[in-house]
């Protein structure tokens, strides 16, 4: 093993602002020492870290002629009681999967996480 895993960090325009979206969604708690480039959450023993980026561009999906570079699976129990507080979030619906496993939303800056569950 060359290292571990610390931190997923997503660029945004505001971290205080996004890491407030993702605290709510995952139940998470943000970390001391934060400022206004830099914040961190922690949900489950899993550091999310958000980073400004004064030219942010939110991926561009779907598109098929691009990638959405990355996404988080949220697992849920009941997607049809998470999908409106997710929505209420600030998320949008991006796709419905057929096969009824997934939904695919954006976050309030366009990184999109699936709702995933068991069948």
């Amino acid at each position: 093993m060359i290292g571990q895993l610390r931190s997923v960090v997503l660029d945004c325009p505001d971290p205080s602002e996004l890491a407030s979206f993702y605290e709510k969604l995952l139940g998470a708690e943000r970390q001391a020492g934060g400022d206004e480039t830099w914040v961190v959450i922690v949900a489950n023993g899993t550091r999310l870290a958000f980073q400004r980026s004064g030219d942010y561009q939110p991926p561009a999906f779907p598109d098929p002629h691009g990638s959405q570079q990355f996404h988080l699976d949220v697992l849920v129990e009941d997607v049809e009681e998470a999908e409106p507080k997710v929505l209420e979030l600030g998320a949008r619906l991006v796709k419905k999967d057929n096969d009824d496993t997934f939904r695919v939303y954006a976050d309030p800056v366009g990184h999109p996480f699936c709702l995933v569950w068991l069948p």
